[in-house]
């Protein structure tokens, strides 16, 4: 095991790694350096209370909604699902939502290759908005991805084709849930009975 690197006694390491003599380092570079230290661990100290908060939320949510099925001998199958919680007096809010992250396999090619076909196939004039719409669905992005809004977007047009109906079809086939992220937001009513929201970003306060 590789010993670590230790800074000698009388030096500070820059961030290139070089060590230079804290004689030749500046009073207003160290007062700089101290007081972003000192934010930054604090920082760091409120990022975890602040986890272990959610993290503790989640749980006693999810416990509530165990508790409160029971009476229809009713389980769960887990954590999954959105859910609004409200005071009896109305004044405090909770929502946890849950959004999956959806991205598409190369099935996605052949629906875009059955929707060619559709447009190629159909009359020209009152299917040319659907075509702009086509198109503008399976545009990527600099990461490569298109959006996937605007193609399950697709799905929604009462359109009766055969042709059409296997697109969307495939469209459905290339769907996969990558990832999965649950949020947690709290509100408060004010005098005018909306609820705002309680921050909990300190770069929004």
């Amino acid at each position: 095991m590789a010993e670590k690197n230790t800074i000698p006694a009388g030096y500070w390491q820059d961030a290139n790694g070089a060590l230079i003599p804290t004689a030749k380092i500046k009073d207003i570079d160290k007062d700089r350096h101290t007081t972003v230290v000192e934010l930054a661990e604090a920082a760091k100290d409120m990022s975890a209370s602040l986890f272990g908060f959610k993290t503790n939320a989640m749980i006693t949510i999810q416990d509530f909604i165990n508790r409160s099925l029971q009476q229809y001998d009713v389980k769960t199958g887990g954590d999954k699902g959105n859910v609004t919680l409200v005071s009896f007096d109305g004044r405090y809010k909770i929502t946890r939502a849950v959004q999956d992250s959806i991205v598409f396999d190369e099935r996605l090619q052949a629906a875009k290759a059955l929707i060619d076909e559709c447009i190629h196939t159909w009359a020209k004039g009152s299917n040319s908005n659907i075509k702009v719409l086509v198109n503008d669905a399976f545009q990527v992005d600099k990461a490569g991805t298109v959006n996937t809004g605007r193609v399950l977007g697709l799905r929604r047009l009462a359109i009766d084709d055969p042709t059409w109906t296997r697109a969307m079809a495939a469209i459905g086939d290339s769907m996969r849930v990558s990832s999965s992220k649950t949020y947690i937001r709290f509100y408060e009513r004010d005098e005018t009975g909306s609820y705002q929201a309680i921050n909990l970003d300190v770069a929004g306060v």
